[in-house]
């Protein structure tokens, strides 16, 4: 005899938000945190860069400055860096390469804005395969991402 499954709201311990991916929360030790301490105290983000290359937030800043700059390529370069350095403190962070990445912890938003960053350089030299799928992994990050980077947040 089989008993249809349905729509369970519990399977085992766990209840249906806990399937799937985590979302994951970079830790309260980031060099996202120093690094925006020192943004608001008036440091350059390319010292901050130079004595912090771990945040994702500062290679995220000089990928824009560049980019505003029309410095493309550079643009590009930086937002791949924050990207890349963002992954290592993901991974480390417990990330297995899918699930939320949450735009509400503050901590999380330097890669953010790194991924954006980097959609938006690549688009710009003609890599528009790698923008569709940079917006893509942005928007299953956080589909609250985009917007929010674009109100200046």
């Amino acid at each position: 005899m089989t008993q249809p499954i349905g729509n369970p709201s519990h399977i085992g311990n766990l209840d249906a938000t806990q399937l799937g991916p985590q979302p994951t929360y970079l830790p309260d030790d980031h060099a996202d945190v120093e690094a925006k301490k020192r943004l608001e105290a008036g440091e350059e983000p390319i010292d901050i860069a130079a004595g912090l290359p771990a945040s994702s937030l500062a290679w995220a800043i000089l990928a824009d400055e560049a980019h505003g700059e029309g410095r493309l390529v550079d643009s590009y370069a930086y937002a791949r860096v924050g990207y890349h350095r963002g992954l290592d403190s993901l991974r480390a962070a417990g990330w297995r390469g899918a699930g939320p990445i949450p735009w509400k912890h503050e901590i999380n938003r330097g890669f953010l804005r790194a991924l954006n960053a980097l959609g938006r350089a690549a688009g710009a030299i003609g890599e528009g395969e790698e923008a569709a799928r940079i917006e893509e992994f942005l928007r299953s990050s956080d589909p609250d991402a985009i917007d929010a980077i674009a109100a200046g947040e």
